[in-house]
């Protein structure tokens, strides 16, 4: 499995990051806390050793090493519960999540997140499990993400879209296989249709993409009848979160309002006690220092 992990404490201790390694890979997740493990627990851990995406704001994506198998996505999951003694608080609770979101894109390692994901449901069968994705463009893998989801309740659907146009989006998510806006609308439509869950739209506010033009476009594409909205705070490698949520705080809270004016549901990703460990969104960069020993990978 992995040689060595590593645990980074939050100074607020609500947020704890893991880095795991072998001699050949290296991936982190990273665990949540809120009020307490009973009432609240997230664990969003990794699916692939860096990442093919490319994001262009994001730390992990400058690099992919290999796809991780089950049991090392599935492990993530159960040392984390076992390292901090929480198994009796996570399984008793009806707020525990486990979100494919950290590192990876697991729309690029289906089978392997699929066979972790049908193990986590037997672990954990109180857990919600969120597949987060920029949307590959895959009509197959889609397929089996929606069969998955009507055998297991708990899976869920969240499209990374960030940009409400398709040239902003394009310069900020290179990868070229990727949906279209107007297919991730559609494919969102579908999977609300066949699953009777609402599909989450995560956007990364970094002040540029919170014009009344993005605003009109996103209603125009995205219907709340289908889509619920989380947003969150876009850390680039120059700047702390606790900046990075200071300068955008005000302008999510008045982008939000303007959706929830229109009968979306929204919420907004609290980044509080992630700076000092590195755990926000694009904000995973262990592997970067990792791979600087190792100039054979």
């Amino acid at each position: 499995m992995f040689n060595e992990v590593k645990r980074f404490d939050s100074s607020e201790q609500n947020v704890w990051k893991y880095v795991f390694t072998t001699e050949e890979v290296v991936t982190e997740a990273v665990l949540y806390k809120y009020e307490s493990f009973k009432n609240r627990t997230v664990i969003c851990c990794s699916v692939q050793s860096g990442c093919p995406v490319g994001c262009k704001f994001c730390g992990t994506g400058k690099k992919f090493i290999r796809n991780l198998k089950p049991d090392e996505i599935i492990y993530q999951v159960t040392h984390m519960i076992e390292d901090m003694k929480i198994a009796n608080d996570v399984l008793s609770s009806d707020k525990f999540q486990i979100m494919f979101m950290s590192m990876g894109e697991p729309m690029l390692n289906w089978d392997n997140v699929e066979s972790a994901i049908k193990l986590l449901n037997v672990l954990y069968p109180n857990a919600q499990l969120l597949i987060s994705t920029v949307g590959i463009n895959n009509d197959k893998t889609f397929s089996k993400m929606i069969e998955l989801s009507k055998q297991i309740d708990k899976v869920g659907l969240q499209f990374s879209i960030h940009k409400a146009f398709e040239e902003e989006r394009n310069t900020l998510i290179p990868f070229k296989n990727k949906m279209p806006l107007r297919k991730i609308r559609d494919a969102g439509i579908t999977w609300s249709k066949e699953t009777g869950r609402k599909v989450y739209l995560n956007y990364c506010v970094d002040g540029t993409n919170v014009t009344d033009d993005h605003l009109n476009r996103l209603k125009d594409l995205f219907s709340p009848m289908f889509f619920n909205l989380t947003f969150s705070v876009v850390c680039s490698a120059d700047e702390t979160m606790k900046d990075a949520g200071y300068r955008n705080h005000n302008v999510i809270k008045e982008f939000m309002n303007k959706f929830l004016e229109d009968g979306y549901n929204v919420r907004m990703f609290d980044p509080a006690g992630q700076d000092d460990i590195g755990g926000g969104c694009g904000m995973l960069w262990y592997v970067q220092e990792w791979l600087k020993n190792k100039k054979n990978v």
